[in-house]
């Protein structure tokens, strides 16, 4: 038996505060870029409470089907474990095909999520926590099937380009891959935010998440706002799983998608569960508060630990989160 001794006057916890401050802002725009990957999966989770009012924790799976589709898509178009030779606009090209096979193969997971598992629970009123047994059976089902067909290994790298230095802040170089991730991802969240604005589907979602059964007397398809839902949140889960290969070349494993997912819903509470916005801020807040965790503490195994304790802290201040409103109360 081994005794663990710790002296009296020995800290259990120290903070590097000049650690923190010598990578401040480096810190800042990689929690930047995990934060927006972050982001865009959150808006899956909060885009089904919104509507169903239920916590899809397969979504983690939908966002690793993505990132298979990723590494199967350029593995197949000649990328590997060393940058391509290849031109500026070929690669962009060969990346906007990984992304739209990453998008199809994550909404069609998404899709099959919703007509097997939820569906057949809606149309037999089903209460709230057999959904979401089922979510978490299906988490394990789609990782399983994963584990079969591909084992326990993670997949071979696949490094999309040499990342380059764009600009210089202050003595910090900021990188190419870190502002493609950061301004393609505010994009799509912009695009999303404005779709359930102002378009007439995003009309039909609002409707279905504030009254269901009013919205269905007004002529509105629930299921087919059902399913439009869902495959939004894959359509973003497969954007996601790009730029998480981009940055994590060697990331993808069966089970890869299950912590990034837990994060993803946690950014979603942050930010305030069923808002669209909430999940931008909670993901991108997320992201930079794990990085500066990580330093201040000097160990890279307490950025879960401090993005949960984080959460925990704002949610006895502010249980809805930070900007609180849900989807039925958003206004064009």
């Amino acid at each position: 038996m081994h005794t663990l001794l710790i002296a009296a006057d020995e800290p259990w916890i120290t903070f590097d505060w000049a650690a923190l401050g010598d990578s401040f802002l480096g810190a800042t725009f990689d929690g930047l870029t995990f934060g927006a990957i972050y982001a865009l999966v959150a808006l899956g989770y909060t885009l089904v409470y919104g509507v169903l009012n239920l916590m899809n924790f397969a979504h983690s799976e939908v966002f690793i089907t993505g990132a298979y589709a990723v590494v199967f898509t350029l593995s197949a178009l000649g990328f590997g474990a060393s940058p391509p030779n290849l031109s500026a606009l070929e690669i962009a090209l060969n990346l906007i095909l990984a992304c739209l096979a990453a998008m199809a193969a994550a909404a069609a997971v998404a899709f099959l999520l919703e007509r097997i598992a939820y569906r057949p629970l809606r149309r037999r009123n089903a209460p709230r926590l057999v959904f979401l047994i089922t979510a978490i059976g299906m988490s394990f089902v789609i990782q399983n099937l994963f584990f079969w067909r591909r084992g326990a290994t993670a997949e071979p790298a696949v490094i999309m380009f040499q990342p380059k230095a764009v600009f210089d802040i202050g003595g910090t170089l900021i990188y190419s891959d870190t502002l493609i991730i950061v301004s393609a991802a505010i994009v799509m969240m912009v695009g999303v935010d404005q779709l359930i604005r102002r378009t007439k589907i995003g009309r039909g979602i609002r409707a279905v998440a504030q009254d269901p059964d009013t919205a269905t007397l007004m002529g509105v398809n629930r299921e087919r706002i059902i399913v439009s839902t869902f495959v939004i949140g894959g359509v973003l889960a497969g954007a996601a799983a790009l730029f998480y290969v981009m940055k994590v070349p060697s990331g993808v494993v069966y089970n890869g998608g299950f912590i990034l997912g837990i994060k993803a819903f946690t950014a979603a509470v942050l930010g305030g569960i069923g808002n669209v916005r909430g999940a931008l801020l909670g993901g991108l807040l997320l992201g930079v508060i794990g990085n500066y965790g990580q330093i201040l503490l000097g160990n890279g195994q307490w950025t879960d630990v401090v993005a949960f304790v984080v959460l925990v802290l704002v949610l006895m201040v502010r249980p809805e989160g930070i900007l609180g409103s849900n989807l039925a109360k958003v206004r064009a």
